[in-house]
C-alpha cells in the first residue's frame, strides 16, 4: 500500500492542484474542505501524513491540530497564507511537524513531506505508554495529561518511561538507578527520590492526581488503579 496523505484545505482548486502533484509522486490522497470533516478523518489514524490549512470553515486548523494531538501523533504539515513568526510558533507549539507558507513551490512541499515522513518512519518504532489520562510517547519524546503537554528534562522523562514500562511492579531505588542513571552511576541513591519529587511537582501537584506511589522501605510503583 502507498503512503496515504490527507489534505484539509478549503480552497478547492488549490487542494486539487496539490492532490494532482502528490498523485504523480505516487501518494494516495484524500481531500476535505472543512475543519470538522478533516478532524473526523484524521482521527481514524488511516493516514501517514496530514496537510492542514489554518484558515478553515467549521474548525480552524489550529483547533483541529490541538484536538488531534490528544489522540494521535500522525505527522502534520501546516499550510497557510500567514507568515508571521507568531503563527509559525503557535502551530509548532501545538504539535505541527512542519510549516509551509503559501505560495510555495511544489518541490519545496514535496521535500518537506519526504523529510517529515522520514522522521515519522523512525518514530513508528516508538510506543505510547499510558496510565489513566497520562500519555508518554517515546518517539515524540512527549508527555501529556488530558492533552496538556508536560515539559520534562531528559532524566525525568527516562525515569517516568521506565516506571511506565514496568507498570504494576515495585521498583527499588537501586533498580531505578541502574536502569535510568546507568550502572556506573556514583552518586547517592537519594537522586531517585529527588527526581520522583520533580515528577510529582510537574504532574501530581499540577493536575491533582497521584501517578507514582511510594512503597515504604522498598521503592516506587505506577499502577493502573492509582
Amino acid at each position: 500500500m502507498g503512503t496515504k496523505i490527507l489534505i484539509v484545505e478549503d480552497e478547492e482548486k488549490f487542494a486539487r492542484f496539490v492532490e494532482m502533484e502528490l498523485n504523480y509522486e505516487g501518494y494516495e490522497v484524500t481531500k476535505v474542505f472543512d475543519g470538522r470533516s478533516g478532524l473526523e478523518l484524521a482521527e481514524t489514524g488511516e493516514f501517514d501524513l496530514i496537510l492542514l490549512d489554518i484558515m478553515l470553515p467549521g474548525l480552524s486548523g489550529m483547533e483541529v491540530l490541538r484536538r488531534l494531538r490528544r489522540t494521535t501523533s500522525t505527522p502534520v504539515i501546516m499550510l497557510t497564507a500567514r507568515d508571521s513568526v507568531v503563527d509559525k510558533v503557535s502551530g509548532l507549539d501545538s504539535g505541527a511537524d512542519d510549516y509551509i507558507t503559501k505560495p510555495f513551490a511544489i518541490e519545496e512541499l514535496l521535500a518537506r513531506i519526504r523529510n517529515v515522513l522520514r522522521k515519522s518512519n523512525v518514530q513508528n518504532n516508538s510506543k505510547v505508554l499510558t496510565v489513566g489520562d497520562l500519555r508518554l510517547d517515546t518517539g515524540r519524546h512527549q508527555v501529556t495529561f488530558r492533552g496538556n503537554q508536560i515539559d520534562l528534562t531528559k532524566r525525568e522523562f527516562d525515569l517516568l518511561q521506565f516506571l511506565l514500562e514496568n507498570k504494576g511492579l515495585v521498583l527499588t531505588r537501586e533498580a531505578l538507578l541502574e536502569n535510568v542513571w546507568g550502572y556506573d552511576f556514583e552518586g547517592e541513591t537519594n537522586a531517585v527520590d529527588v527526581y520522583i519529587r520533580f515528577l510529582r511537582c510537574k504532574i501530581d501537584e499540577v493536575f491533582d492526581v497521584k501517578i507514582i506511589s511510594t512503597v515504604r522501605g522498598v521503592g516506587y510503583v505506577i499502577r493502573d488503579e492509582q
